[in-house]
């Protein structure tokens, strides 16, 4: 632990004046347990992991200050690939990225969609940068949404108009007005919104109509960026025509490729080994999955008598796995569904929105992930580690029930 945890902990929630009984009510634990991780009486156990990534999000934390807070309760990172520093790999991309922005016509609205343990969005730094680099210090906005279940409109649009430089916005009335205003004077405004899915559905909703409404009336001069996942996705899918954001652009965060495997072995092991044997091993076991790469790189950079473990056996015991798996496994069909498919080398055609809420799930969870094949895009399980891990779970439930 290179931390203390309580003092760490202390320190973020004394930052946005977070109480213990307010932490607990948003992670789903009791205002004692908080309290004890606060006065350094006890640590979060294995199966709390996931809380205390909730915590995180509910304390406002970027992607590196949640890996910082996880790693010193002795957790695996959150966001081990998002957390490289502006100007490495993913840079080529990001630039396409705006690129891709400046050229779409009418609206220029860009959704980020990116599964679990990539961050809403990757490389956060790295977009304000390039943002600011195109449009000016001044025209780039960034929205992060409150996440506690228990913010109302009011506190809500207060929080996102504080975050754009907005004074007295207590309304989404007030913050459309306020933003309106800048693009009324002829200005060309950039607003990127990370984790735009936190908070309840009404209020991102109604976040969304916001954001849609401006940019019919103001054509080609709000310039946005959403980041988010599944529920993001559903603002452009789910009601067809209908759709809140049905008139944005997609696109989909990259598996990283040689180049991105290489910058992130090279974090973890001396320049001489990451050679292009290893990026083929990191490719075949780890399937792209971003905390599985960094498990991988951690099992590689151990000295050979410190392995206790095979690399395969090691990945398939990811907690970040079975976090992903354990919620969709609770009933007796899904675990039955599920297994049928752990056998199956394709699970079905891959669609721009998946229908059967079951796979869009496992998809969101990184568990699976579309490629190219003969037959188009087909649905396919990240990895045989994935695939083992799958198997272990249902089996353990089996046991549990005999």
């Amino acid at each position: 632990m290179s931390e203390d945890f309580a003092g760490l902990l202390t320190v973020f929630m004394r930052r946005i004046r977070a109480s213990a009984s307010g932490v607990a009510t948003e992670i789903g634990m009791s205002r004692e347990a908080v309290n004890n991780w606060r006065h350094g009486l006890s640590m979060p156990n294995r199966k709390h992991r996931h809380k205390l990534v909730d915590c995180a999000r509910y304390l406002r934390l970027s992607e590196q200050e949640t890996d910082r807070l996880l790693n010193s309760a002795g957790f695996e990172p959150e966001y081990p690939v998002g957390s490289q520093a502006p100007g490495q790999p993913y840079a080529d991309y990001i630039g396409r990225l705006f690129e891709r922005l400046q050229r779409l016509a009418p609206y220029p609205i860009l959704m980020l969609l990116s599964q679990a343990h990539w961050g809403q969005p990757p490389f956060r730094d790295a977009l304000l940068a390039t943002a600011r680099q195109r449009y000016g210090e001044a025209a780039v906005l960034h929205v992060r949404p409150p996440y506690s279940v228990e913010a109302d409109a009011r506190s809500y649009f207060s929080a996102i108009g504080a975050q754009c430089g907005f004074a007295g916005i207590d309304s989404d009335f007030a913050f459309e007005s306020a933003l309106e205003r800048r693009l009324a004077a002829g200005e060309r405004v950039f607003c990127l919104v990370s984790r735009f899915e936190q908070g309840e559905a009404h209020l991102r909703e109604s976040l969304a109509g916001i954001l849609r409404g401006l940019s019919e009336m103001y054509s080609g001069r709000l310039h946005l960026l959403l980041c988010g996942g599944e529920a993001l996705a559903e603002l452009k899918y789910q009601s067809g025509d209908l759709s809140l954001l049905n008139i944005a652009s997609v696109e989909n965060w990259p598996d990283p490729g040689p180049d991105e495997l290489r910058a992130l072995a090279g974090r973890h092991l001396p320049v001489a080994e990451v050679d292009g044997a290893l990026l083929a091993r990191l490719e075949q076991a780890c399937g792209g999955h971003p905390a599985l790469i960094d498990e991988a790189l951690r099992w590689h950079a151990e000295p050979y008598s410190g392995k206790q473990t095979p690399l395969l056996e090691c990945l398939a015991g990811s907690i970040r796995l079975w976090e992903g798996f354990v919620p969709l496994l609770g009933d007796a069909d899904a675990r039955a569904r599920v297994d049928a498919w752990l056998d199956q080398t394709s699970i079905g055609r891959a669609q721009p929105y998946l229908i059967d809420r079951l796979l869009r799930r496992l998809f969101w969870a990184n568990l699976v992930t579309a490629r190219a094949s003969g037959d188009g895009l087909q649905l396919e399980w990240r990895c045989d580690a994935v695939r083992r891990a799958g198997r272990q779970i249902i089996a353990a439930w089996s046991d549990a029930g005999a």
